[in-house]
């Protein structure tokens, strides 16, 4: 099952419209979820905020079936369910994510700060969620390659695997991405061929069990000098999707997300996958 939450926003119909074609691809149902205050759904509400409580029902039944319109517009085979959450909006949403394979939320709704690229329910969603999430702003006029960020670090493989999964699933091209220029005391580690030969070697042959995967995605593996975050923002420019780890090298214990993750939720340029990374660093090549 995939979740998607929405509230009425244009970003919110744009998450709709993504999640029901990421369903269709993976052949699984769809839920549309809104939040509302826990005493909007409460039996007994006193008489002074009942009409209060009402309106704002039907409002919520009115947002949760425009997006399900807007779903079922964007995929009609998808089988499509809606339901309404009480509570704070990112609490309800990482509780309702523990049962999903992939939550999927736009950047910003309702309730977001003039200015701001990422809203405060969209990023504290991405921090906490118990599974995948997906950030949806803009996307691809030209659907055709997914990029995945990478450093290969302990903290592994699942943002390579999710990426791999995601191109197979899309017919799309897959772009396998590592920026190697980390700050060093007196700035950033010099470029030289040899060094950006053996970054790509190591890349290279970490991909190699998930190409033997996944033998029909088409992959491109680069190494790139320069900062993380400028280098991925370059390559995902048009991309159908970008993919990155919830947490990468050198990330300080008890970080919900890393600095990479964090600054790409206000620079990704398409849809952003952030892949929540594993409990314990037994895998190599890990991800951003």
């Amino acid at each position: 099952m995939i979740i998607v939450g929405v509230d009425g926003s244009r970003p919110g119909l744009e998450a709709a419209g993504w999640a029901a074609t990421e369903a269709a691809l993976r052949q699984v149902p769809l839920t549309v979820a809104h939040v509302v205050p826990a005493w909007v759904c409460e039996e007994g509400t006193s008489v002074r905020y009942a009409e209060v409580a009402r309106w704002m029902r039907e409002n919520a039944q009115s947002v949760l079936t425009s997006a399900k319109d807007r779903a079922l517009r964007e995929r009609p085979q998808v089988r499509v369910e809606t339901v309404l959450l009480p509570g704070d909006p990112r609490a309800a949403l990482v509780k309702a994510s523990a049962e999903a394979e992939l939550l999927v939320v736009g950047s910003r709704g309702l309730g977001g700060v003039r200015g701001l690229l990422v809203g405060s329910v969209a990023y504290g969603v991405v921090a906490h969620a118990e599974t995948n999430v997906v950030l949806i702003r803009d996307r691809a006029a030209t659907p055709g390659e997914v990029v995945v960020g990478t450093d290969l670090s302990a903290r592994a493989g699942k943002a390579l695997e999710f990426a791999f999964a995601e191109a197979e699933l899309r017919g799309a091209r897959l772009r396998v991405v590592q920026a190697w220029a980390w700050p060093q005391p007196g700035g950033f580690e010099p470029a030289d061929d040899d060094s950006e030969q053996g970054h790509l070697l190591a890349l290279q042959s970490a991909l190699v069990p998930l190409r033997a995967e996944h033998p029909g995605v088409e992959v491109t593996a680069e190494v790139v000098h320069g900062h993380p975050v400028e280098v991925l923002k370059e390559a995902a420019a048009g991309a159908e999707l970008l993919v990155v780890g919830s947490r990468g090298r050198g990330q300080l214990a008890g970080m919900l997300l890393g600095s990479i993750s964090q600054a790409m939720l206000h620079h990704a340029p398409c849809p952003l996958a952030v892949v929540r990374a594993p409990d314990t660093a037994s895998q190599p090549g890990a991800p951003v």
